[in-house]
């Protein structure tokens, strides 16, 4: 049933587009409309070609040419004799200071994390610099990949002054469940965002190609008497990440 609830959704955005557009990129903006709306239920897999080639009067070459175009725009993975997966891109406003996991459980999503270190030591020149440290203070160093409903969506390192966390050990999921419990969670952030094309580090971490778009996103975040207490960078895989910012005059 759901199946067909989606198939009709598929139609019914494809009967809306201008004939004169070609059926394949009709279907193609159709789907990704249905992909990336949020409020569609849909399964984690796309229905087979030829389950789409016969509920819509389509030939398997027209709903082929549409699938390769969502596998370029990374909103679908295409895997030899299995089903093409659904690649449902991640929201996250830049303009609310929220954890991860936060903004995982606020979509519906089940956040969580593969731990690559948890450990204590010196601060890089970089973090003493972000964090107003001297270069022999120290600092827990948390390095992990996020994941999202079990898929790795970023990669992320996290600095935090000892005097805040003394030990690595106070942190299972969340850093700021951690923070919170010894009244040191973040009241605002300054973020730097930048782009880059993923390494072959990044490609094994996150599961992408070597090259693939990457944003990268520095954020120093503050108490509420300005003392500096996390410095964290995170790449976020462009082809499942979707960034929101609110404008208003």
């Amino acid at each position: 049933m759901e199946q067909e609830r989606f198939i009709a959704q598929i139609k019914s955005g494809v009967d809306r587009l201008d004939s004169e557009i070609p059926q394949h990129k009709r279907l193609k903006t159709s789907l990704q409309r249905l992909i990336t709306d949020e409020s569609v239920e849909c399964s984690p897999f796309l229905p087979a070609e030829r389950v789409l080639a016969d509920a819509l009067s389509l030939s398997r070459v027209t709903v082929r040419k549409a699938i390769d175009l969502l596998a370029e725009d990374g909103l679908v993975r295409r895997r030899h004799g299995a089903k093409t997966e659904i690649n449902r891109p991640v929201q996250k406003s830049l303009s609310t200071l929220a954890s991860f996991s936060e903004d995982m459980v606020a979509r519906g999503m089940e956040p969580g994390c593969i731990w690559i270190s948890k450990e204590i030591g010196r601060p890089s020149p970089a973090e003493a610099m972000a964090l107003g440290l001297p270069p022999h203070a120290e600092i827990v160093r948390l390095k992990r990949i996020r994941t999202a409903d079990g898929k790795p969506v970023a990669y992320e390192t996290a600095a935090v002054p000892a005097k805040f966390l003394p030990s690595p050990l106070l942190v299972d999921q969340s850093l700021y469940e951690a923070l919170a419990k010894r009244h040191a969670l973040p009241q605002r952030a300054m973020q730097r965002l930048r782009s880059r094309p993923a390494t072959a580090k990044d490609s094994t971490l996150l599961e992408c190609a070597v090259g693939a778009p990457l944003l990268i996103i520095e954020r120093l975040c503050f108490l509420a008497d300005e003392q500096a207490v996390e410095f964290t960078e995170t790449r976020y895989r462009g082809d499942l990440y979707d960034f929101v910012v609110e404008l208003s005059r």
